[in-house]
């Protein structure tokens, strides 16, 4: 029995973007379903139409494609690419002859099923929908694609339904990336992070912010932001916190419930089906000051741990870039300009026991980095890569947890009691002090090692204007870093945090003052050594603890980033400068020429 064509029940979300391909995500809304209670008997399909340009809306192209009960009814397609599992009902009619004859199926999929590449740099309509069909197999049974497709109808004969389903609900509107292999000479786009749900009444200030951040992406006005990066918590699983069991997710339900909650909000459903939008996990999307050691260290965090990836991966995972398969950590390029987006979670690791020199941010070192390189490794080797290819252009790093600046309380400096080791490298007593603060961090701090490498790669192979992406600490600021040494005296890097979309509890944390502005001044004091020649310092500004967002507009001609950040009424906030003064139009950071 076939179901009439139904808006999807979630979404649409416009995920990974290039210059030819886009992947679109949705989730089908059964009505037969019961929450996380999945309808066993019924099967939902994906149905994507690209809406011809024109003053009369037509559906030129078509597909099917599948939401698995296993992703909670979610799915993706890529248009722009070959697909499996995008079919036309026109080539059935000949593999099922073929299946019927003995002969064997070509693992090819048929000619014309073929998503041809997007033109760069253009605007697509598409519309979306799901068709449900009855499923007599047990859970445990698999349907393979082409049966699955010889019970579908026609595609031909109702793609033109999907222009009858509310656009609100069904249509993603977006722009393919500039032409890849070259860097622009401009380049907008959006940062931010920590999106709390809100409480009763309260709840639709969690959504206010999207809408400003929208304006920023309409491709009516002059130099609208080509994507936002929302680089952790956009989810808080533990609304409260994770020692206070109410409001806190523990079940597969409850994790749906705050997706659905969260995706499903006017503004940032809006958002999300009309702007390339890119996600990483933070510690919220799981529990506060998730590490991974907890699974054998802690009670039932297997458990939690399983259903909080599980969610994840359906709602934030599916509809990213796949540079490195199932892991989490991903990059991609838009304009030429290189991003790398580090997964600061799942491969997180801390050791009680021997202490911070045995901390492992992106995950524990590799044992033979040819055949299996690390998360570490793969950052390395991309950092090397992006300089060969692009030069001095800006290459950013999106750390969930911020790079810089350190928080007064975790810094590198002497604490009461301490006692400074004699150390056959120079520099390295610096990482005994102030270990118990440092060693409780949430953050860079507590992983000296994976910081030290990632500088030392940094400076020793010149890799020039490297830029942190940050959240997380629901303060938004700018952190200038400078090196001290020969070697590396020339090279220009930033810390750039965009925190919180909205957090209502400023009291809570997030103090501008609890985080050092200087490294260099006494009370402030906060080095870093990289290696015997050289040493890390910085200089933080451009505080704010307001609800915002922030922008980014690079320009090559200035060789120049523009920092703006922007509040829930879509006003920019007037921030400090470097030199302390009120930054008048957003500050400028000034970075080698490329």
């Amino acid at each position: 029995m076939m179901a009439s064509l139904r808006a999807p029940g979630l979404g649409p979300i416009v995920g990974h973007t290039t210059d030819t391909t886009c992947r679109i995500w949705i989730r089908a809304g059964d009505p037969s379903d019961e929450k996380s209670e999945l309808a066993s008997e019924r099967r939902t399909v994906g149905v994507i139409g690209v809406v011809a340009p024109g003053k009369t809306e037509k559906i030129t192209e078509a597909w099917y494609f599948r939401l698995h009960r296993e992703f909670d009814r979610t799915g993706t397609f890529m248009l722009g690419q070959d697909r499996q599992l995008g079919w036309y009902d026109s080539d059935l009619k000949e593999e099922s002859e073929s299946r019927e004859g003995g002969k064997k199926r070509s693992p090819k999929p048929p000619k014309d099923v073929q998503s041809q590449p997007l033109r760069p740099d253009t605007e697509y309509t598409v519309r979306l929908g799901t068709l449900t069909i009855d499923d007599p197999l047990p859970d445990d049974e698999i349907l393979p694609d082409w049966q699955l497709r010889d019970r579908l109808p026609d595609i031909n004969l109702i793609k033109d339904d999907l222009l009858k389903l509310d656009p609100g609900e069904s249509e993603a509107v977006f722009r393919t990336f500039p032409k890849g292999g070259r860097v622009e000479a401009r380049l907008s786009f959006l940062l931010g992070s920590c999106r709390f749900p809100g409480l009763l009444w309260k709840i639709k200030e969690a959504d206010r912010i999207f809408a400003p951040v929208y304006d920023h992406c309409d491709p009516k006005k002059p130099d609208p932001a080509r994507f936002i990066m929302m680089c952790g918590d956009q989810i808080y699983a533990d609304t409260l916190n994770k020692s206070i069991p109410l409001l806190r997710a523990d079940t597969y339900e409850e994790f749906q419930e705050r997706y659905r909650t969260a995706f499903g909000s006017p503004n940032l459903r809006r958002l999300l089906r009309r702007v390339p939008t890119y996600m990483i996990l933070d510690d919220h999307e799981i529990e506060d000051n998730w590490t991974q050691d907890q699974l054998r260290t802690v009670a039932g965090s297997r458990d939690l741990f399983v259903l909080a990836i599980g969610a994840y991966m359906s709602y934030q995972w599916s509809h990213g870039p796949r540079t490195w398969g199932r892991l989490f950590y991903y990059d991609f390029q838009c304009a030429g300009y290189p991003v790398f987006v580090l997964d600061e979670r799942t491969q997180r690791y801390k050791d009680d026991q021997i202490g911070l020199l045995d901390n492992h941010l992106l995950g524990r070192p590799s044992l033979d980095k040819v055949n299996h390189p690390g998360q570490l490794d793969c950052l390395l080797g991309w950092l090397s890569r992006q300089q060969e290819q692009v030069g001095n252009a800006p290459k950013f790093i999106v750390s969930p947890s911020v790079f810089a600046p350190n928080a007064m309380d975790e810094r590198v400096a002497p604490a009461p009691g301490d006692e400074v080791p004699q150390s056959k490298t120079p520099g390295d007593e610096i990482f005994y002090l102030n270990v118990r603060r440092r060693g409780e961090s949430d953050s860079w701090p507590a992983y000296p090692n994976t910081r030290r490498t990632l500088l030392k790669h940094i400076v020793d192979n010149k890799i020039q204007n490297v830029v942190f992406l940050g959240g997380d600490i629901h303060c938004s600021c700018i952190a200038e870093i400078e090196f001290d040494g020969d070697a590396a005296k020339d090279l220009k890097a930033f810390s750039i945090t965009s925190s919180a979309f909205y957090w209502p509890f400023p009291f809570a944390d997030g103090d501008p003052n609890g985080y050092v502005h200087n490294s260099r001044l006494a009370d402030q004091l906060d080095p870093f050594p990289v290696d015997e020649n050289v040493v890390m310092h910085y200089r933080s500004f451009g505080f704010t603890q307001e609800d915002s967002f922030t922008r980014l507009d690079i320009d090559q001609n200035k060789s120049a980033i523009t920092i703006r950040v922007f509040d829930s009424r879509g006003e920019e906030i007037k921030v400090s400068a470097a030199s302390g003064s009120t930054a008048k139009e957003g500050n400028v950071l000034k970075l080698a020429k490329w």
